[in-house]
């Protein structure tokens, strides 16, 4: 069957807006769900770190969307569903910022399949622009995300998860610096069969704002908010794995650094391996490169993370870790997905 025919079939089953056919935006139910392949002790957010904007960067950290899983013809199929929207975002006390987001957030919903799985996102573009979503992976052309979806319109891409590591997706609609920049970027993490070894799995992306569009960022933040990290510490137990899915979404600047204070982390380079490439505490990645890190501390305490370029640093893109010695409060989360 062709597949923009059985596209526009599909999205009038689904009562969507049809191609080129404008409509109301509705909210879009998401299944958000923390993912472990054993039991780890994950500790209690805080209960007085305030919303952004209508976001909790804590929570966002550890929150995976699996989408709603079916069976079909005896594969797992994993359906999303995705709106680009505009909305602003209140960087800090003093600026905000009207960006182009993914589901009303920045960075966008954190994608979550298994190796093998099908994946099926349906579209919405809500955003008053012509947006697309293009993933990274492997995947035929017409699901490649670079054709333009008219504001007001719907599409879908569907393709089979892989290869498994750590992916992304964004929007490609020229200019793609702009629209990147604007907050239209996620994180798609591709599990291998097997899944990895038990750990507190958490998600950080880094990103800048250009607010004058001078084509230079003036403010830098790890989850769409600078600094919130440093103002609220993520707490981790001590002696135990945390797992960091890393991805560098900051445009203009060609390349960043990540480092870890008072301690090294093994490096899985772009999520393509079960065995570490190598051990650092400084690692340098170019924009939409992205690297699984472990590690785990040794003695309790409060402990930095930044790019060691501090000029980005100091304009937002720091936080720090709290490791907690003592296991009182401590949420268990078990196998999901």
């Amino acid at each position: 069957m062709n597949v923009k025919l059985w596209q526009r079939r599909k999205l009038l089953q689904w009562g969507l807006a049809g191609l080129g056919v404008t409509g109301a935006a509705v909210a879009l139910p998401q299944v958000l769900r923390q993912f472990q392949t054993g039991t780890v002790k994950v500790p209690p957010l805080p209960g007085n770190a305030p919303l952004v904007s209508g976001m909790n960067p804590l929570a966002m950290l550890r929150e995976f969307d699996y989408g709603t899983v079916t069976q079909e013809n005896g594969r797992t199929v994993r359906e999303f569903r995705i709106q680009a929207q505009t909305s602003k975002l209140q960087l800090n006390a003093a600026i905000s910022f009207i960006s182009w987001n993914f589901d009303g957030r920045v960075p966008g919903p954190i994608l979550r399949a298994t190796a093998g799985d099908r994946v099926r996102v349906i579209f919405r573009n809500r955003g008053g622009h012509s947006h697309s979503m293009h993933f990274h992976g492997v995947h035929p052309s017409g699901m490649d995300g670079v054709r333009p979806v008219r504001n007001g319109s719907s599409t879908i891409y569907e393709f089979d998860a892989e290869p498994f590591g750590l992916h992304l997706y964004h929007c490609h609609v020229a200019p793609v610096t702009r629209h990147i920049g604007k907050g239209l970027y996620g994180m798609f993490i591709i599990d291998p069969p097997g899944g990895r070894p038990p750990a507190d799995e958490m998600a950080l992306i880094m990103g800048g704002y250009d607010l004058n569009e001078d084509g230079r960022n003036e403010l830098y933040a790890f989850n769409g908010v600078p600094d919130y990290y440093m103002q609220h510490a993520i707490p981790i137990r001590q002696d135990q794995l945390v797992r960091v899915y890393l991805l560098n979404m900051i445009e203009w600047d060609p390349a960043v650094t990540f480092h870890l204070h008072a301690n090294f982390f093994r490096v899985y380079r772009t999520g393509l391996t079960l065995e570490p490439d190598e051990e650092a505490d400084v690692i340098t990645m170019g924009t939409a490169e992205r690297h699984i890190l472990e590690f785990s501390y040794r003695f309790p305490g409060q402990y930095m993370f930044h790019p060691h370029q501090d000029g980005i640093a100091e304009r937002g893109c720091m936080g720090q870790f709290k490791v907690i010695g003592d296991a009182t409060g401590d949420e268990e989360h078990g196998t999901h997905g």
